[in-house]
């Protein structure tokens, strides 16, 4: 069998306007398959639009990106880019694991149910094998006994820990992080970035945008530093957090770890 593809993603070029703001511009990175790239910049900067635009929930206007070399929300035809049907996208999204600020968990559905769902809707699993498959994910998440709880009577570290062992369920290539640990109470994120810590050594491709400069610095193999849509600064965690170049990354450190 050949071996499967492992979590290349490459951002060529890519803009995005909303109305006349350039939210991204012209924005090219490299993301080596197993890494972990963490990235960072002030509110508005772009990265959460970036984020979106890698598994197609934000449609591009220039550029594209591609995962594994498989165009994302587009197929190749000649030389132009047609946009995939709604059922095509979808399937694509398979591939790409996304954890949300506010863990959009199904509040009428218990852990278990909520970790079930997708791997049989999407005929992955049989319903025997995608319990077996949440049970292992709930060990990894350090949640086991939380499988029959009703997930909005879980605490908000709780949900989104069971927000990323959803996303796994599904086994993606890929796993993006939508600022996760933003919306819990300064006690409680301590649990989540443990968890993808541990994501981090396990080789899935990890995108996180995030404001924990201990974790970026611990974790991160690159770190990517955002201002008005453009990467101003890339490298690894020491260079870029530890002797910034760009004056606008120096004064966001100066600001986050003062």
């Amino acid at each position: 069998m050949p071996a499967s593809p492992n979590g290349h993603i490459s951002i060529t070029g890519v803009s995005k306007y909303f109305g006349r703001h350039k939210a991204l511009d012209e924005v090219s990175l490299e993301i080596p398959p197993g890494s972990v790239t963490v990235i960072l910049g002030p509110s508005g900067s772009g990265k959460s639009t970036l984020l979106r635009a890698i598994n197609h929930l934000e449609r591009v206007d220039e550029g594209f990106i591609q995962i594994d070399g498989d165009y994302i929300g587009y197929r190749l035809k000649g030389d132009k880019l047609y946009e995939l049907k709604e059922k095509e996208i979808l399937r694509q999204r398979v591939n790409v694991g996304y954890v949300f600020q506010n863990f959009n968990l199904f509040p009428h559905l218990t852990v278990l149910e909520n970790l079930i769902e997708a791997p049989i809707a999407h005929k992955q699993l049989s319903r025997k094998e995608a319990i077996d498959r949440a049970y292992q994910l709930l060990d990894v998440v350090g949640l086991r006994n939380k499988a029959d709880a009703w997930s909005r009577h879980l605490s908000g570290g709780q949900q989104q820990r069971i927000a990323i062992a959803r996303a796994l369920a599904l086994r993606p290539r890929v796993m993006l992080f939508d600022e996760p640990t933003s919306a819990l109470d300064p006690e409680l994120v301590g649990e989540v970035l443990d968890v993808i810590k541990k994501l981090a050594r396990s080789g899935t491709t990890l995108v996180v945008v995030t404001h924990e400069i201990g974790f970026a610095r611990e974790v991160a193999d690159q770190v990517v530093f955002m201002v008005d849509g453009k990467i101003v600064e890339q490298g690894n965690s020491d260079a870029v957090l530890n002797h910034p170049q760009h004056p606008r990354t120096r004064q966001f450190l100066s600001k986050v770890l003062s």
